[in-house]
């Protein structure tokens, strides 16, 4: 797989519109090469829309076309406005002086009120199976409460708080050119929390850094504390005293315990009253609803699902009135290396090795001119109270997949019943257990609806459009990202990136050097090959980002082939023999049919997405006929560096 790089066409200055010749700069190998426009801007979609079909009242609500247009900001981006000082010394020290400024609410008394919530009482009075009244002495059970209550959570320090940020402000600074937020995006996040309802943010989960970058944004935007659920089997017990008193909370093991273990309902009870302490004073939680990075297994958290159940429940019974849930993602250049002897499933990761991780990543960024962009992406709040009556409205009967396909493929029934597989796709937890059967599918189907808006609002970045065209034998890259990238555009997404096309070719080939060689060859061109074996694989990993783009077109198109398969011959020819026309009602089908055979995380398996990009030899869709082709220069020498052979 080659890329060819030309380089041979001789350019000469050309006039603009304005009159004035474009600027020309030097490329490395003694060439002349025309500044190209940028060609973003002319159709730019805004992303993050709440579902209309469930959430109705809440899509007319906290937006307004005026947002679309309000732009981006760095949020890593601090100067001498960001404070309230002027002068010289205070552009000297604007990101401690900004860090002191930060809003961080006091704490309350939240051992008392833990104590004294109705989930708790029941348990001292005896009230539920379990309780003290079958034998347990309150005193201990008090004892017990607040060791509980210690390993979920911890008073927030201020003072850690705002050295925490100071410290992690500089090293986002080295580590990411910028970490781009879209101001509407927050406008709608801002309306909503002066709503007086508790704010919930659901995000996907790409790299450990998610759970530091996401409160540092929300903390400079004005929202206070952040408090994270974090997994505890990805942090060591130093790491977790330092997260809980960050904000951090955990889920005690004694939660995933049987429903008739009494240190299983005690502890359920006590992580109920903290969600609903939470809730009420108004604090935003935010929950990862995707496994750690590296974890084995389904892809869709357990451990997140247990979570959204606590804040659930806590609406169903009435400790709010309601809540909003904002999905959130955030979407990286390349996702930072996490330390490479760390396996999540036996090694959690500790205190002294995150450090040592920072360092590595502070030596790797030092001296660097390429550094990587991040976005991070908010979509529009929803009511949870809305969503809960919409969901149930339309609830039918589920069947598991043999039942909804057997009498398919026995020919015993020509109509697919339109409902949902009862089919598990993550284990079932202890606390998920303690639901009613319907609020568990309540759960799984919130989950699934809110992961599906997250990476439906996920930007695609330019190394994965650079790791596609590469991957898919595209030969010139200047023309064919420009035509990628349009596509993407067309079809309601949004790319993280704007600029030069020529300069985002440099900056993405940049940062993936480790991936594939550029080979120079005679009369100044390049030869892009991606390196075999981990190479390949990181760039199928990166071109999976577009499978949500081209996902409906694709399972579309397999319907189309299944109709057209069956009214050709078995011993061929493929060609049709005229016009066939199939009926709605038939494609339809065959779209039910093969969307039931998916599996529900199917946007989060980048497995599979892996080796699909891997063994297939399909290009992406075809270019519209009488596109232009743009021809690829030569790119300077920084990109190239000593020849290889």
């Amino acid at each position: 797989m080659a890329t060819m790089l030309e380089g041979r066409c001789q350019t000469q200055p050309r006039s603009s519109p304005s009159g004035r010749e474009t600027s020309l700069w030097s490329s490395g190998f003694g060439m002349k090469l025309e500044a190209v426009t940028p060609f973003l801007g002319k159709y730019r979609p805004f992303v993050g829309r709440c579902c209309q079909t469930c959430t109705p009242k809440s899509w007319e609500s906290l937006f307004h076309r005026s947002i679309m247009d309000l732009g981006f900001c760095n949020v890593i981006l601090v100067k001498e406005e960001n404070t309230r000082f002027r002068g010289w010394l205070v552009r000297r020290l604007c990101y401690f002086l900004w860090s002191l400024e930060q809003h961080i609410p006091p704490c309350q008394d939240v051992p008392q009120k833990i104590m004294e919530s109705t989930g708790v009482q029941n348990l001292l009075s005896g009230r539920v199976p379990g309780g003290t009244g079958e034998g347990q002495v309150p005193d201990l059970v008090k004892k017990e409460v607040q060791r509980i209550l210690g390993h979920i959570q911890a008073p927030p320090r201020p003072f850690l708080v705002r050295l925490f940020s100071w410290a992690l402000l500089r090293f986002l600074n080295c580590l990411f050119l910028n970490v781009q937020l879209h101001k509407g995006q927050m406008k709608m996040v801002q309306k909503a929390a002066q709503a007086g309802l508790p704010l919930v943010l659901l995000s996907t989960h790409k790299t450990l850094l998610d759970g530091i970058l996401l409160p540092f944004m929300l903390l400079s935007q004005g929202l206070g504390v952040l408090r994270v659920a974090w997994d505890s089997r990805t942090c060591s017990p130093a790491l977790r005293a330092l997260l809980r008193k960050l904000g951090g909370l955990f889920l005690p093991p004694e939660a995933s315990l049987s429903l008739d273990s009494s240190e299983g309902l005690l502890a359920r009870a006590v992580v109920q009253a903290v969600i609903e302490q939470l809730l009420v004073s108004g604090q935003p939680l935010l929950i990862f609803l995707e496994e750690p990075p590296g974890a084995l297994g389904p892809r869709l958290s357990a451990l997140g699902q247990a979570w959204v159940g606590f804040v659930v429940q806590a609406v169903q019974v009435g400790i709010v009135p309601d809540a909003l849930l904002v999905p959130v993602a955030v979407t990286y250049d390349l996702v930072p290396d996490a330390p490479c002897d760390i396996d999540h499933a036996s090694a959690p990761l500790g205190l002294w090795t995150g450090a040592l991780a920072v360092l590595r990543s502070l030596w790797s960024c030092w001296g660097c001119s390429h550094r990587i962009c991040s976005r991070v992406h908010l979509a529009q709040p929803f009511s949870l109270q809305e969503y809960i009556v919409s969901a149930r409205s339309c609830w039918g009967g589920r069947q598991t997949l043999e039942q909804l396909l057997q009498p398919i493929v026995l020919g015993q029934c020509t109509a697919v019943p339109d409902t949902e597989k009862e089919q598990e796709w993550t284990p079932i937890t202890g606390p998920l257990l303690a639901l009613k059967e319907e609020d568990q599918l309540l759960v799984r189907r919130l989950s699934c609806h809110v992961l599906s808006a997250s990476v439906g609002s996920s930007a695609v970045m330019s190394t994965a459009i650079m790791a596609t065209l590469l991957l898919f034998k595209h030969q010139k890259l200047l023309g064919e990202f420009s035509w990628l990238t349009e596509e993407i555009l067309l079809r309601g997404f949004d790319v993280g990136f704007s600029g030069q096309l020529r300069s985002l070719l440099q900056h993405s080939l940049s940062l993936l050097r480790a991936h594939v060689a550029l080979l120079r060859i005679c009369q100044g061109d390049l030869l892009v090959v991606p390196r075999p074996g981990p190479g390949l694989t990181h760039l199928a990993q990166l071109s999976a980002e577009l499978l949500p783009v081209f996902l409906s077109e694709a399972v579309g198109a397999c319907a189309v082939r299944g109709l057209l398969a069956g009214r050709v011959p078995p011993q061929g020819p493929w060609e049709l023999q005229g016009i066939l026309l199939l009926s709605q009602n038939e494609l339809y089908r065959q779209i039910l049919l093969l969307m039931h055979l998916l599996p529900q995380d199917l946007l989060l398996l980048k497995s599979w997405a892996t080796q699909s990009s891997c063994s297939s030899s399909c290009r992406p869709p075809p270019r519209k006929k009488g596109s232009s082709s743009v021809r690829t220069q030569s790119l300077p020498s920084v990109l190239s560096g000593p020849s290889e052979t």
